[in-house]
């Protein structure tokens, strides 16, 4: 709890260094040695493994360690590997940049955007920029909040952090592009895995706290148009509890990618679903919460009773 609040009101401190960031640098400086020549769906699955592994094993001994000093310190562990792997408040505040750059120009728009999403910016009108970023909000929800979460509370921080760096590993290699789509490939498929029951209970949190769970079936039929097993679903969620359309035509990396609609209702967004949004995240966020401190309690109790 106290790791999550700490995000909520720091947010990812710019000024001190980031767990997350070491991910990246880590994964790009290992990419450009194992990428190339043959076997690159191997060589791919080879580094994700050990890396994914390596996070977890790194982490359980730093905690390890911390508590043989005292608990405090293997308590005060856990709780900065918990505010690292959060980015609830960070991903509201550039998803309101986003709007607030866009009420100043369609440019500034596209440009703060660019930062959080993948697609190609340049070309973006003003609903297409609004509508980008209230599915970023929704997909990240998942990934930034609900997901990690979701894995501490089955795994611990261990669990927790190695969920991060699979996410920090598709993020990166897993394209389907010339240069990723063979060496990313296994990276992309485990976090599909990662993220195919935490996806789907960010949807169902979703309505549950906007008090829209008879979009179940919106959700069901429309979580599927879309070319991630997962994205969808929390997309779908936003998209019927606002009753809009995402999806439709983008480019990434120069190329025109057709994506499947969500939703029906092709109507303008405006800043009012934006705080619409933003709350549904807000609340979503604390559900998840006491969702993950009751199933460890849950099962923490089981294992002692077989023990």
């Amino acid at each position: 709890m106290l790791g999550f609040v700490l995000d909520q009101l720091l947010g990812d401190p710019e000024e001190l260094p980031h767990p997350i960031v070491g991910f990246g640098m880590l994964i790009a400086f290992l990419e450009k040695r194992f990428n190339k020549g043959r076997f690159l769906v191997a060589k791919g699955a080879f580094m994700t493994v050990i890396l994914v592994l390596s996070t977890a094993g790194l982490c359980s001994y730093i905690i390890h360690v911390s508590n043989n000093f005292h608990p405090f310190f293997g308590t005060i562990a856990s709780l900065l590997i918990i505010f690292y792997s959060l980015s609830a408040r960070t991903l509201r505040k550039e998803v309101q940049l986003v709007f607030s750059a866009l009420d100043n120009s369609v440019e500034n728009g596209r440009k703060q955007l660019s930062r959080i999403v993948g697609r190609d910016t340049n070309k973006l009108s003003a609903q297409q920029i609004r509508s980008a970023a209230l599915e970023t909000l929704s997909e990240n929800l998942c990934d930034g909040v609900i997901a990690p979460l979701f894995w501490f509370a089955l795994l611990g921080a261990p669990g927790m952090l190695a969920y991060k760096m699979i996410n920090t590993l598709d993020s990166m290699i897993g394209y389907k592009n010339e240069r990723y789509l063979h060496f990313g490939k296994f990276a992309a498929r485990l976090d599909d895995a990662a993220n195919y029951i935490p996806a789907r209970l960010t949807a169902m949190i979703m309505l549950l706290v906007s008090n829209n769970l008879s979009k179940t079936g919106f959700v069901a039929q429309n979580g599927k148009n879309h070319s991630s097993p997962n994205s969808g679903y929390p997309e779908a969620a936003l998209a019927g509890i606002l009753n809009c359309r995402f999806g439709g035509q983008n480019y990434y990396f120069g190329k025109l990618v057709e994506k499947p609609f969500i939703g029906t209702n092709d109507r303008k967004l405006s800043t009012e679903d934006l705080n619409k949004a933003l709350l549904i995240n807000q609340l979503s966020e604390i559900a998840m919460l006491f969702i993950a401190i009751i199933s460890t309690f849950t099962i923490q109790f089981i294992i002692q009773l077989f023990q």
